[in-house]
């Protein structure tokens, strides 16, 4: 699907040599990969403290349980 974007040649070919990217196509993939991980990164981080645990739980009781 070809796209035109208005992209800032500087910013672009910073990020081609950074990531030592041979084209525009791979630069710009790469960005968007990374972004879009990022971003989902952002919403697990969200999470944390949010679930409920039992404090009596002992987990290395369970790890030798398992091994045993």
């Amino acid at each position: 699907m070809p796209t035109n974007l208005a992209i800032d040649d500087r910013l672009l070919e910073n990020a081609r040599k950074l990531g030592r990217h041979r084209t525009k196509r791979e630069t710009v993939n790469a960005a968007l990969e990374e972004y879009i991980r990022r971003r989902k990164q952002q919403k697990i981080v969200a999470l944390f403290g949010t679930v409920a645990y039992d404090k009596r739980y002992d987990y290395k009781r369970e790890r030798r349980a398992k091994r045993a």
